[in-house]
């Protein structure tokens, strides 16, 4: 018991010097990483009656961030703590007279905030809306050639896909019985007329005559061209094989048949597509259909042909979005005659709107007109029928186009898309106030509409005319945050919301309970050191 009483003494000597190097090496560190940004250490608060004493600032100008005011450096440069240029802080004005939502600074500290104002216009903002698709068929024109009557394919001419036709090429050669009767029905109707030509039985050649012309008019709906009905009559015999023709030039997309096949009334042997005029469809975001119209113009880009601009004419627009992507299908028309854009290439296309106030588009070349409703190619000055489907044209107003003449309420309010601090449901713009002897800005809340291009679109909060910061605004409401005033994430004011705080010390563990302190141990390894 003795030798471990004799320990103890020199066990705590050692610690307590262990513990006095150990604070003095922290001390030397701390201050050369203060030394090393320009900070000059806080001393220490003496003791005395009077209570601790009051931080003591640096002489001549002190410099802080207005992030960090707890940075104060003697001269300008950036802050330690962010890459903000640090702001003199006697040029701080106070900000007693100031309403809870205004900053007054000087023009010192405006030129250091590198505050930029433009001011609250009204225009026609151009909007670009970017979207991916790719080259179809047009679905119009395109033809399939299928059996009229029961048969069986002897021949087949197109051997496989992607073979160019004409109209009026040997497509099929069909054995068909009821083709064979109807070639001999119309040669007996021709032999009557003919030998009834000298009778007087009048009513008797007219029923000959009807029924030369309906056993014609029965091979034309069984695809026969008028050249081979014509060449029946002239040969005078009946063929035990008839020739389909391709109906439209074209490609031949789809091959269904083979020879030797026996078919039925509507069996599908060949599609062709006819590849002059073309359909492109794209994929629109949800976000965008508010700047895509019937009837607009449409670049695009292959690449497979570098450099060259194609373009089309928006002819529809899917009602349904698709869920999974969030998108909506939109085709264009496009000519081409030089037969470039195949199906299934991929293309990028971009549309330029010309945005109006109420969510409408400003289209010069459409302004007043009246248009087809199933053919946007069809415009017309004056109202009318359509020339190709013959349905009755409409004004492009009801597809949501600015008239001919446009005014100045159709202009909407813009103010660029760097004025408002956006948090998710509120958007905060600084004001420049107007006639004040120090440059003064003030925080609204604004309601904003969709962004077009550079530019927002403004539902309410602003008058035209007003300056509206478009750099330096997050540092005014930073400052404004700093001194518990409402700003972008503080509307009410207030402490700043919760979160995490650069240099901010860690929160303090709430107080122990009250109880017994447990009995002080010591480590039974540190006495075999000793």
């Amino acid at each position: 018991m003795s030798d471990d009483t004799s320990r103890r003494p020199t066990f705590f000597r050692r610690t307590a010097s262990w513990v006095g190097w150990g604070a003095a090496l922290v001390a030397a560190l701390a201050a050369g990483y203060l030394l090393r940004w320009g900070l000059t250490p806080a001393p220490l608060p003496s003791a005395s009656p009077s209570g601790p004493a009051a931080p003591t600032e640096p002489a001549g100008e002190v410099w802080t961030c207005s992030m960090h005011p707890e940075v104060r450096l003697p001269k300008p440069g950036r802050c330690p703590k962010c890459p903000m240029a640090l702001i003199l802080a006697s040029a701080r004005p106070e900000q007693g007279h100031a309403a809870p939502r205004e900053l007054v600074t000087s023009e010192q500290g405006k030129a250091l905030m590198q505050i930029e104002t433009a001011e609250v216009r009204r225009d026609f903002p151009a909007a670009e809306v970017r979207m991916v698709g790719k080259v179809e068929y047009d679905e119009t024109r395109l033809a399939h050639i299928a059996a009229r009557v029961p048969g069986r394919l002897d021949r087949l001419y197109v051997d496989y896909t992607g073979l160019p036709v004409r109209k009026g090429d040997h497509m099929v050669s069909l054995y068909s019985p009821e083709l064979l009767s109807a070639q001999e029905e119309l040669l007996q109707a021709l032999r009557s007329v003919k030998n009834l030509a000298g009778s007087d039985a009048a009513l008797v050649k007219q029923a000959a005559e009807a029924t030369v012309t309906a056993v014609r008019e029965k091979l034309r709906l069984w695809g026969l061209a008028p050249a081979q009905v014509a060449e029946i009559e002239s040969r005078g015999k009946a063929e035990d094989h008839i020739t389909i023709q391709a109906p439209i030039d074209g490609i031949v997309v789809d091959k269904n048949a083979v020879e030797g096949m026996y078919v039925d009334t509507g069996t599908r042997i060949y599609s062709v597509a006819d590849l002059s005029h073309v359909w492109v469809k794209l994929d629109a975001y949800e976000s965008d259909l508010m700047w895509i119209r019937y009837g607009q113009d449409v670049e695009f880009a292959t690449v497979a042909y570098a450099g060259r601009v194609f373009r089309g004419t928006i002819s529809f627009i899917d009602p349904v979005l698709n869920e999974r992507t969030r998108t909506v299908k939109v085709r264009l028309d496009v000519p081409n005659a030089d037969r470039l854009l195949k199906p299934g290439m991929f293309v990028k296309a971009v549309v330029r709107s010309l945005v109006a106030a109420g969510g409408r588009v400003m289209d010069p070349h459409l302004a007043g007109k009246w248009i087809c409703p199933m053919h946007p190619s069809v415009v017309k000055d004056a109202a009318g029928s359509c020339d190709l489907c013959q349905m009755p044209l409409v004004r492009t107003e009801s597809l949501g186009y600015v008239s001919v003449e446009p005014t100045e309420a159709d202009k909407p309010l813009l103010i660029p898309a760097s004025a408002p601090l956006v948090t998710g449901t509120r958007a905060v713009v600084y004001v420049e106030v107007p006639s004040r002897d120090r440059p003064t800005y003030e925080g609204r809340e604004v309601r904003l509409g969709p962004r077009a291009g550079d530019w927002y679109l403004v539902q309410s909060g602003l008058r035209q005319g007003e300056r509206v910061v478009t750099r330096g605004n997050f540092k005014i409401d930073s400052a404004l945050q700093i001194e518990a005033r409402p700003s972008m994430m503080s509307p009410e004011g207030g402490a700043a919301p919760p979160g995490h705080q650069h240099g901010s010390p860690p929160p303090a563990l709430p107080p122990r309970e009250a109880g017994p302190t447990p009995p002080a141990t010591t480590p039974a390894h540190e006495h075999a050191h000793e």
